[in-house]
């Protein structure tokens, strides 16, 4: 299981989802541009020394990701066609959010295997980018078991 985020724009977010994937074990790919300068204080901040826990792997564009991309590219969407609680994840997906701004383009929509929306109560129609990634995270985490163990 991996989270990729497509060129995110918040720093304060990243750090966010840095810390959660280090806390439950899962790599982070990170797809360029980023809005932020990688050295932002922000970042640094949100994920604290959490950050020396997480494998990130930095892509300097989509082809570049997707051309190591391995797993099923799982992409979350406010216009997803399968509810979170109907979709089965697979240990190797890839959990793909977009910008929080914009989403994704078409040509990244369209290269997902299975596309995915978080319901919620009309109208609203999104969270924040690192609430959501925990909330996808967790519940793919508990189908496959990849829940870390407690020593």
């Amino acid at each position: 299981m991996r989270i990729a985020l497509y060129q995110p724009e918040i720093a304060g977010n990243v750090g966010a989802v840095l810390r959660t994937a280090a806390c439950l074990g899962t790599p982070v790919d990170l797809i360029e541009p980023m809005g932020f300068a990688w050295d932002d204080k922000r970042v640094a901040r949100a994920a604290m020394d959490y950050i020396d826990h997480v494998t990130i792997a930095r892509h300097r564009d989509w082809t570049a990701f997707e051309q190591q991309a391995t797993g099923r590219i799982v992409l979350l969407t406010t216009k997803g066609a399968t509810p979170l609680h109907d979709i089965a994840f697979d240990a190797g997906d890839i959990l793909l959010f977009g910008q929080e701004g914009a989403g994704v383009p078409d040509h990244v929509h369209a290269r997902a295997d299975a596309r995915v929306v978080i319901p919620m109560q009309p109208p609203l129609r999104s969270l924040n980018l690192a609430v959501s990634t925990a909330i996808v995270l967790a519940e793919a985490l508990r189908q496959t078991g990849g829940w870390p163990q407690r020593g």
